[in-house]
């Protein structure tokens, strides 16, 4: 049986975000499974950078089924686990049962990858504390609020987190998070 990879996202996450690592990791030998609120079709949506603006854009993007809820989630059967950014994080991080899906997963040191505003999740549950991170550039002050170091780099790799700025940096994230769970959690 394939380890399994859990990704926790919501609506209004960014597409890039979420299918590219779904779709690199199922290509490893991993099997993902999607956690959402409830397991409904997903609006994903698509950030694009427009000149002129402030910050980035938004349009409606892929649709994406939720494989369970995160009531439904057991942490112990993954090895490892992906929280895209986009704007589901913003509220999703008030969910008590995702926190308390993220904490084991920090609490037992498994491998994390988490992209641009994905950081305000791991924040919440305090999990940045004495870490390195880097995010979405506009969240800098988010993270040294939570108790990080924050980067301004492309990917940053702490330990058994993973994070990066935003999609334009995917292809490093998933480089990046493959070497730490080639090395901490092997497709059997």
């Amino acid at each position: 049986m394939a380890a399994k990879i859990l990704m926790v996202t919501g609506d209004a996450a960014e597409s890039l975000e979420v299918l590219h690592p779904y779709l690199r990791l199922r290509e490893e030998g991993y099997d993902v499974h999607i956690a959402a609120p409830a397991r409904k079709k997903l609006q994903l949506v698509l950030h694009d950078f427009e000149p002129g603006f402030d910050t980035y854009t938004e349009k409606p993007g892929y649709t994406w089924p939720a494989d369970l809820a995160f009531s439904e989630v057991d942490p112990g059967a993954y090895v490892a686990l992906v929280i895209p950014g986009g704007r589901a994080p913003e509220y999703l991080r008030n969910d008590p049962e995702l926190r308390k899906i993220l904490k084991a997963f920090f609490d037992s040191d498994r491998p994390i990858a988490q992209i641009a505003h994905g950081a305000l999740l791991t924040a919440a549950i305090g999990g940045l504390v004495g870490r390195r991170v880097t995010a979405f550039p506009a969240l800098e002050l988010d993270m040294q609020a939570a108790g990080a170091t924050f980067q301004d780099a492309d990917t940053v790799v702490d330990g058994t987190l993973v994070s990066a700025r935003a999609w334009p940096d995917i292809s490093r994230w998933m480089r990046e998070f493959i070497n730490v769970l080639r090395a901490k959690a092997p497709v059997t």
